[in-house]
């Protein structure tokens, strides 16, 4: 199984890249695909359509674009609901400590990492970053 991750902005600015790396690995999951994007407002609109309408929209996608992203694809048993373990959830005042936005976020708008929440919104996700020939299977 695949998903995508990414680290925002916040977490690019602030030196997590390489914590965020060694936790996936750590977990026994493999990076196939990894890049340092800086997103263009179209592809981050595209990124977060389920979000287009709600007040927290234009906010999100100035915040996305505003600095480098740093991309992956994963891929290991259960990526989806592991990688979602790993990080923990969005608001990071209620993620349990040990998980990347509960060591690391500060705030709900900027708590270090995305990453998707199904598996048919993580080949969309993937599909949207990457084309299959970038994965390095090893």
């Amino acid at each position: 199984m695949r998903t995508f991750l990414a680290v925002k902005p916040d977490g690019v600015e602030r030196g997590l890249i390489g914590e965020v790396i060694k936790r996936i690995e750590d977990k026994g999951l493999k990076i196939i695909g990894l890049k340092m994007i800086w997103l263009d407002r179209e592809k981050a609109e595209e990124h977060y359509a389920e979000h287009k309408g709600k007040d927290f929209f234009n906010e999100l996608i100035e915040y996305i674009t505003s600095k480098p992203i740093v991309a992956m694809a994963i891929e290991g048993p259960d990526a989806v609901p592991v990688v979602r373990n790993l990080i923990g959830t969005t608001n990071p005042a209620e993620a349990n400590p040990g998980t990347i936005r509960g060591d690391y976020g500060l705030e709900i708008s900027e708590n270090i990492v995305h990453a998707a929440d199904s598996q048919e919104n993580a080949e969309r996700e993937l599909n949207l970053y990457f084309n299959e020939e970038e994965f390095q299977e090893y």
